[in-house]
């Protein structure tokens, strides 16, 4: 199923064979395709289409993409925004019910940035009887998937493509084509959200929302997907729930869904903008932890901070553990940001 949005190119296996010269050509004319939806195509189009580009370089018969949190031991892997092509309506509904019991998503979510197919994964995790027939159902007998972060949402994007048994597996030449593309893909798509992100209030990415005037989601964090799951019991997350629906045509407008999820609703372009009242994500650390956050992101190493603040390398170590945490954040650079605009 599965993918992350990484700024580094994602983790690719070695071919056996390297792409020919027709394959690079054809990924090189797909990736300035995909280049030119990503300036000029709705963004609620925009990741359908690059499907189908995607589909006229490495063949499949039905595909899934969105966002999944992994979840823990109590509550398992959950999908919360998807697109499909060649599935049914009801296939990320029925997927959230057997997710725990699936092998194949389960490891692409473990193994972000890498393509994974079916071959990589069996008998890691016994097929459920449940799982086996959701894939007969809808045809999933050849699966090849890549699964990344998105960075400050909480989240991960994926991306599967599928092919019935009547047609051949995917091959190492088709994996690496697939890994190439997703990974300008979801490039794309970040520097995408970021634009309209600049539009719209300023949120942390966890805790704010995308949508059409419709209802229809194009995005949401993790923080206020749960909020909306838990004000609105039995909400799928594809479109906003009925009680935000309800609420779009008054946009900008405060809406409180639930006992106590303050919602601000304001245009974004042709979108609607949606976000949680929240503390500033600094607020999220404790005063020695942003002090020691703080003199990194000015460049000071662990030792200088330790003594500045009177503690140990150690400690100053895992003060920038919490930090990263809390703001979301994996290097430096994105550190320096957080702080400055978070």
């Amino acid at each position: 199923m599965s993918v992350s949005l990484p700024c580094a190119s994602l983790a690719l296996p070695i071919p056996t064979d390297r792409p020919s010269s027709d394959s690079l050509r054809a990924l090189s004319r797909s990736l300035l395709k995909l280049s030119e939806q990503a300036q000029h195509a709705r963004p609620q189009d925009m990741l359908h289409q690059a499907l189908q580009t995607l589909c006229g370089l490495v063949a499949f018969d039905s595909a899934w993409w969105g966002e999944v949190s992994a979840g823990d031991v109590h509550t398992g892997p959950r999908n919360w925004l998807h697109g499909s092509i060649g599935l049914s309506q009801n296939f990320a509904e029925e997927w959230n019910a057997l997710a725990t019991a699936d092998a194949f998503a389960l490891q692409s979510m473990r193994r972000l940035g890498v393509v994974i197919r079916e071959r990589d994964v069996t008998g890691e995790i016994p097929d459920s009887p449940q799982m086996t027939a959701f894939a007969q159902r809808h045809g999933l007998y050849h699966c090849m998937a890549i699964t990344a972060e998105l960075p400050r949402s909480g989240l991960m994007f994926f991306v599967s493509v599928y092919r019935p048994p009547t047609r051949p597996d995917f091959t190492d030449e088709e994996a690496v084509l697939f890994g190439e593309f997703v990974a300008h893909l979801l490039q794309h798509w970040r520097h995408l959200l970021q634009r309209l992100q600049m539009d719209s209030p300023t949120r942390p990415w966890d805790s704010f929302a995308l949508a059409e005037p419709s209802g229809e989601l194009l995005f949401g964090g993790l923080r206020i997907n749960m909020a909306l799951s838990e004000a609105c019991p039995g909400w799928t997350g594809a479109c906003l729930p009925p009680e935000v629906v309800q609420a779009l045509p008054r946009v900008p407008c405060s809406l409180t869904v639930g006992k106590s999820y303050h919602l601000r609703l304001e245009p974004c372009g042709a979108l609607v903008a949606i976000s949680m009242a929240s503390r500033h994500h600094k607020s999220l650390l404790a005063p020695r932890e942003m002090s020691a956050a703080m003199l990194y992101a000015q460049g000071r190493s662990h030792k200088d901070i330790a003594a500045t603040l009177g503690l140990t390398p150690a400690t100053v170590r895992t003060y920038l553990r919490t930090a990263y945490a809390a703001l979301g954040v994996s290097n430096k650079v994105e550190l320096v940001a957080a702080l400055r605009h978070g």
